[in-house]
């Protein structure tokens, strides 16, 4: 089928014109009252196209017409369910909001006049070709002064028939080039205000950044997890000692028995909307980590100041994940060495020092992986600040973070 021909096979094409029949039924229904449809004259029909504007202002004023007209621009003038604008990233191209702004009432309102007095001149076009193509046709037995048409038939005459679908494919033309108008002018009057797409715009920020949490989470506990069962696996085959063996084992049982603790933690996140603080593990659970740590074989040497159980929660569940991370890189790339964790608590600001003897091979320049980024990230979101990287011949992971 020929390209132009296309869109007379769409529906969409015929709701829109019904959608557009619809916007000028005010304009007919206050002509029945005054000034007549009978015989009006061109004041009248002035009065037709003119009288109802005031009507139509006054409405857009109403809050909510604006989520009428956007949801029936959406239904008639999109196809369905491809309701989507392409090229703006799945956002719908037209609001279903109310208005919260006088910029959004005078953009209905423009929109209202606009479907009224587009919708009239459809009405009176399409009448008008349909009714020309009749007289051709010789359907219409009127004479020509009562007939109501603006242009004149030709005489009667064999061409006739063949001529009378000029003015029915006007109409289907005006049809398909009116309701594609009103879609695009539905998207400029409708379409999402500033405030709205700064609103889109936020959200989509808030999930970015939660989908890097999320990312984080599960990077500092399963491979922590992961880390774990290597060195302990590697450590008893090198043993080769059943009762090293079964230690291993168990460790490497304990360390995936809280990374599925972890991920069900995560995937609580994911399931629920409201995300409770208590589903994450905080400092004060920082003892499983030293435990997993020291059943790998590595000697923690623990320091302790001050009331870690009063951090703040944020401050708290994030130097957990820190000091995870931290023993992780430690047992990564180091091996079951000796550990010493300093974690000092104050009035202002919370210090945790993870020193570690640097492995032999090391060409460490302080800037890490993807987990120790993560360390620094995580310290710059809450204020504070963070260094890895070797120091007086040990590796350190020193963090610190404001409280307030």
């Amino acid at each position: 089928m020929p390209g132009f021909l296309r869109p007379l096979t769409q529906a969409v094409t015929y709701t829109r014109c019904l959608h557009i029949l619809l916007g000028s039924a005010v304009a007919w229904v206050s002509a029945s009252v005054y000034p007549g449809l009978a015989s009006p004259t061109r004041g009248g029909w002035l009065a037709i196209l003119t009288l109802p504007v005031p009507l139509m202002v006054l409405a857009a004023m109403v809050p909510a017409m604006r989520r009428a007209e956007g949801l029936q621009a959406r239904m008639m003038l999109l196809p369905g369910p491809h309701a989507r604008v392409k090229g703006e990233d799945g956002e719908p191209g037209i609001s279903v909001a109310p208005s919260v702004s006088w910029r959004d009432r005078g953009r209905t309102a423009l929109w209202l006049v606009l479907r009224l007095e587009v919708g009239c001149g459809v009405v009176l076009g399409i009448g008008q070709l349909i009714g020309l193509s009749f007289a051709m046709l010789g359907a219409i037995d009127e004479p020509p002064e009562t007939d109501g048409l603006l242009l004149a038939a030709p005489s009667a005459g064999w061409a006739n028939l063949p001529l009378s679908l000029v003015p029915a494919l006007a109409a289907l033309a005006l049809t398909v080039v009116s309701g594609r108008f009103m879609t695009l002018a539905a998207r400029r009057l409708l379409g999402p205000s500033p405030a709205e797409r700064l609103a889109v715009l936020e959200e989509r920020t808030e999930q970015l950044l939660e989908r890097n949490r999320i990312a984080r989470e599960l990077h500092d506990s399963i491979g922590h997890a992961l880390t774990v069962a290597v060195v302990q696996a590697g450590a008893a085959r090198a043993a080769a000692d059943p009762e090293f063996t079964d230690r291993a084992l168990e460790a490497v049982e304990e360390t995936g028995r809280a990374a599925l603790e972890d991920l069900e933690r995560v995937l609580r996140v994911l399931r629920e909307d409201e995300k409770p603080a208590s589903a994450r593990p905080t400092l004060t659970d920082a003892e499983r980590l030293l435990d997993s740590a020291r059943a790998s074989g590595a000697k923690v040497d623990v320091e302790v100041t001050g009331p870690v159980e009063r951090l703040p929660g944020p401050v708290s569940r994030e130097g957990y994940r820190m000091l995870q991370e931290a023993l992780t890189n430690v047992l990564r790339h180091s091996g079951p060495v000796p550990v010493r964790l300093r974690i000092a608590v104050d009035d202002a600001r919370l210090v945790m020092s993870v020193r570690n003897a640097l492995p032999r091979q090391t060409t460490a320049t302080g800037r890490g992986g993807s987990g120790l980024r993560g360390i620094r990230e995580r310290a710059t979101l809450l204020g504070g600040r963070a260094t890895t990287g070797p120091d007086e011949g040990e590796w350190q992971v020193h963090v610190e973070l404001p409280l307030r």
